[in-house]
């Protein structure tokens, strides 16, 4: 599997964006975007990925052959992350959607729809059947985009993913 190295995309205001593959020196400004944008949606105590201990080395996270991890930056700085991974505690066959998080920049302007389609364009490279992800209710433009992605609610969480504060599940044939 060949994932592009990186795609330039249209120039913003006087910005040009770049959507690529995470490499280990964006480390801290994804782990600020995640820390962030949680804080914001006051997605912070037990059971939200927030404290998940792969934040602080995404790249090392998502650098095992089963998963990826993608950023949009401008000007070396991160504006926007996304991620697909193996669903712990599944059967292989479905991977979760992880850490799509865009600061506001970035939202309502397309970027999380191609950050979505790259990662599904990825799983299923990749062999993955399906595609779930966990998300809380108060982030509700990120619902009504996975819903337009063709993800489908599902009433109880898959895997062992430790986000017990979500509340909101979907799941997606590949």
């Amino acid at each position: 599997m060949e994932i592009k190295k990186s795609t330039v995309l249209p120039k913003t205001e006087k910005e040009e964006l770049l959507f690529r593959a995470i490499e280990k020196r964006d480390n801290e400004q994804v782990a600020h975007i995640i820390r962030t944008v949680m804080t914001e949606f006051e997605c912070v105590g037990e059971g939200y990925s927030i404290n998940d201990p792969e934040i602080d080395d995404m790249y090392a996270a998502y650098s095992n052959g089963r998963s990826a991890f993608f950023v949009i930056e401008t000007a070396g700085t991160v504006l926007g992350c996304g991620g697909i991974a193996p669903l712990e505690g599944a059967n292989g066959k479905i991977c979760e959607l992880r850490k799509m998080y865009f600061y506001p920049a970035l939202r309502g302007k397309g970027w999380g729809r191609r950050m979505v389609a790259q990662c599904l364009d990825v799983a299923r490279e990749l062999g993955y059947e399906r595609c779930y992800l966990e998300t809380v209710e108060r982030m509700e433009r990120a619902n009504v985009l996975y819903q337009k992605m063709g993800f489908k609610e599902s009433c109880e969480p898959l895997g062992n993913t430790g986000h017990s504060s979500c509340e909101s599940y979907y799941i997606k044939n590949l």
